[in-house]
């Protein structure tokens, strides 16, 4: 007796269909699992006997093999449960066979019977749609985020009897109803009201909120650079729903989303210095996302940049330039988005105090150990730099110079321009444009040309930071609703872009 289950393998973020065969044949009684089945699926074999046992069906004691094709592609998780024991109790004929050619099932199983939810789910329910399946079988907990996916008709339900009950043609659940997701208030965020001082940086902050271009803050330890760096997020645009699903999918394999319905509001991501290169862009023995791609169309924040190791942050060079990172593992290739505005802060030296009115403890020799771990490339990449002195007191007791309400109206406006400018291209705002879109796009006047001519000779820019200060003033002129990049708009991309170096032979 054979019988056939569709289910889903996530390799990477993408949904791979698998299909169950089980075959059940007189013989000494045995459980083989084969396919490139990983530990925790081999695992499945008891998980899968003791819920069809609790569950008041019958175990068949004959020799049951369960292939999970193809067999090229690793299966790894506990997603197959479900579809395994369905596949069994079919072939068993203890429920029917016909129904599975229009349905799916993906979920662990418990011992007792129970179907759980497992990450990947909305990947899942788009590989169902993409191949042509009618329904997908999942569990009730999380069954809102399956339904967010058009077209296809997700059945929720609570254990695997309820599942057998749904395939000999009980009426299915009424279908759950997609979640939107949390709205964050935007009262709860943090504000730019809290600020005090710092008028160079805030501007800083809103071309960079403006153009999605990465920041480097620099400045002595408790002058305001993370402060500032958390008030990003609530400056940008609300995530489109197509973003929102790629965030969503990306969340929901590495597990971290679990209430369902789409993320409503754009990733921060903020992991600590001592993180591995794999941690951070993605990899492992078992390729996850990493932070870079958890904060795909939001922003990473990495605070204490000198403090990350060398190959973290060279690591990180690709996904900056391309948006995409590939993970070789195993002769597959992996492809995970990693579409962020990257925000950095340093200290100017390891005791923090170079450069500014506090004595600087550090030897010549520290000052320049503590240099050469910023990679110069990595540098070359960030289009915005910005150092964060101390406040004055009289700083402290004045009003705030903005607010995060009158800044996010401004970049908004510049985010509305740069949509209708770009509308048929691959880039989203000025921070994706590539050199031949910032030679189409991006129309300085003579004078302006000319200007960043200079620049360029006098200052010995990157070729790549040439296009770069273009791409900035491009920003700036989108911030002051102008149709050309004049001037001003050149000097002003290039001041911050050279600031860092300025503000080091000033400290020298």
């Amino acid at each position: 007796m054979l019988s056939r289950v569709a289910t889903f393998a996530i390799d990477g973020i993408d949904p791979w269909p698998v299909w169950v065969e089980v075959d059940i044949r007189p013989g000494l009684p045995a459980f083989h699992v084969v396919g490139m089945a990983g530990k925790a699926v081999r695992e499945a074999r008891e998980r899968v006997r003791a819920a069809i046992l609790n569950s008041g069906f019958e175990f068949p004691a004959r020799r049951i093999t369960a292939n999970l094709a193809p067999a090229s592609l690793p299966k790894l998780g506990p997603g197959f449960d479900a579809a395994l024991a369905i596949g069994l109790l079919a072939a068993s004929g203890q429920c029917r066979a016909e129904a599975l050619e229009r349905w799916a099932i993906f979920g662990e199983l418990s011992l007792g019977g129970e179907l759980r939810p497992c990450r990947g789910l909305l990947a899942a329910a788009e590989g169902a749609r993409r191949h042509g399946l009618t329904g997908l079988i999942v569990a009730s907990e999380r069954a809102g985020e399956a339904a967010l996916v058009d077209d296809i008709t997700v059945a929720a339900v609570d254990s695997l009897r309820g599942a057998a009950r749904l395939l000999d043609g009980e009426d299915p659940p009424r279908p759950p109803v997609p979640d939107a997701g949390p709205e964050v208030a935007a009262e709860t965020l943090p504000d730019l009201a809290d600020v005090r001082g710092h008028a160079f940086p805030l501007r800083a902050l809103e071309v960079a909120a403006a153009g999605g271009h990465n920041l480097l803050m620099e400045g002595p330890p408790g002058s305001g650079k993370t402060m500032l760096a958390r008030r990003l997020p609530a400056l940008l645009p609300p995530l489109s729903r197509d973003e929102a699903f790629e965030v969503t999918r990306i969340h929901s394999v590495a597990g971290i989303h679990r209430r369902g319905g789409l993320v409503a509001s754009r990733p921060f991501r903020a992991p600590h210095h001592t993180i591995s290169a794999s941690g951070l862009v993605g990899g492992g023995q078992v390729p996850m996302p990493g932070e870079a791609s958890l904060a795909h169309n939001g922003v990473l924040f990495l605070d204490e940049l000198s403090e990350f190791s060398r190959p973290s942050l060279e690591a990180l060079r690709q996904p900056i330039e391309d948006g995409r990172v590939a993970v070789v593992r195993g002769q597959r290739a992996l492809l995970f988005p990693t579409r962020f505005t990257l925000v950095a802060a340093t200290n100017p030296c390891p005791c923090g105090f170079a450069g500014s009115d506090r004595h600087c403890s550090c030897g010549e020799s520290e000052l320049a150990r503590h240099r050469r771990r910023l990679s110069g490339p990595l540098l070359d990449r960030l289009d915005v730099r910005t150092t964060v002195s101390r406040p004055s007191a009289a700083e402290l007791r004045a009003p705030a110079r903005t607010s995060t309400a009158e800044m996010r109206e401004r970049v908004l406006a510049a985010r509305e321009r740069q949509q209708h400018r770009l509308a048929g291209t691959d880039a989203r705002c000025n921070g994706q444009l590539d050199a031949r879109l910032v030679r189409s796009h991006v129309l300085p006047t003579d004078e302006a040309r000319r200007a960043l001519g200079d620049a360029y000779d006098a200052k010995s820019f990157s070729a790549r930071g040439h296009d770069r200060v273009l791409r900035v003033a491009r920003t700036i002129a989108d911030l002051d609703d102008r149709d050309r990049v004049e001037v001003a708009d050149v000097m002003a991309a290039i001041s911050f872009r050279t600031q860092d170096e300025l503000e080091g032979e000033i400290a020298a």
